[in-house]
């Protein structure tokens, strides 16, 4: 049994960091630089992003971002998540990760490296309404919709599986408004309710498109070439993520929800997880000895 378990941790840490031991090497950048960093300990964003309901989080907000046309098109045009299916997911932890957890200087170069890809990543897509047009992954509205997709995935998972928010849902999201300002975001919702308002004024606009390529890329998601070890606990938490979206939105996926208690499942995967691979992450682990070297030094 401890050998199995000991399989199951290495291709979850793997899957997740592309180390089999869960510490790849931007994270000893975490243990450098000056300061707390944007949140620092205690903070909103270090209890939604350090805790385990990210890895459903992460599922529901690559599914949310598909129904962009737009932000699909450069998914589609410039990811090679075919080919490297877990360069994407790392690229974005990396980020993630880093803004959350670094200092300042380090949370902004982590930052301006995703910007600098942003604008080479641009071509053409046809909207919902059938007309041709062209995109930029740093176009505002583009942005905006990943970004808004990503906080409200991330705050619903930690709502459902998740501890308690200190400050509550309105804290993290004005916190996240930090992110979405360094790739660039013009006007990120500061509150709960201005985030589901802006996700619902897509929606409304028309904007939200389902076609083969959504099919195609939702297809993936839930069958990505993930290690037998772990794909049982993947189709479980899928199934979880697919449940906590909305109805109108999961209905453009074409996706149902799961006929089996698939929030009460994921909450025994999740502690399962948690079980295997401990409660608090390395990045929230090398922030906190930066921190401690700081005050000594102080």
């Amino acid at each position: 049994m401890t050998r199995l378990t000991d399989v199951w941790r290495s291709h979850l840490l793997s899957t997740l960091s592309g180390n089999s031991e869960g510490r790849p090497a931007w994270v000893d950048r975490l243990e450098e630089g000056t300061d707390a960093g944007f949140f620092g300990p205690g903070s909103a964003s270090w209890i939604v992003h350090g805790e385990l309901p990210t890895l459903v989080a992460g599922i529901r907000s690559l599914l949310m971002q598909a129904l962009h046309p737009g932000a699909l098109a450069g998914v589609h045009d410039w990811s090679r998540y075919r080919d490297d299916p877990l360069g994407r997911l790392t690229g974005t932890i990396q980020w993630l990760m880093t803004v959350t957890f670094a200092d300042t200087a380090t949370a902004e170069r982590e930052s301006e490296r995703v910007r600098r890809f942003h604008t080479r990543v641009t071509g053409t897509y046809v909207d919902a309404a059938g007309r041709t047009r062209e995109y930029s992954a740093g176009d505002p509205e583009l942005l905006s919709w990943v970004h808004n997709v990503f906080t409200d995935s991330f705050l619903s998972c930690q709502e459902l599986w998740g501890s308690r928010i200190p400050g509550g849902a309105d804290t993290y999201v004005h916190e996240w408004t930090r992110a979405g300002t360094l790739i660039g975001v013009g006007a990120p919702p500061r509150s709960a309710a201005e985030l589901r308002a802006q996700l619902h004024a897509v929606l409304a606009a028309g904007t939200l498109k389902s076609d083969d390529r959504v099919r195609e890329i939702v297809s993936f998601i839930r069958t990505p070439p993930l290690s037998p070890a772990v794909m049982p606990a993947y189709r479980l938490l899928f199934a979880g993520a697919v449940a906590s979206i909305p109805r109108e939105y999961r209905e453009l996926l074409g996706l149902r929800r799961p006929l089996f208690p698939a929030v009460t499942t994921t909450r025994i995967v999740l502690g399962l997880v948690r079980r295997i691979l401990g409660r608090s992450s390395t990045s929230e682990e090398a922030a906190l000895r930066r921190i401690a070297r700081i005050r000594a030094s102080v």
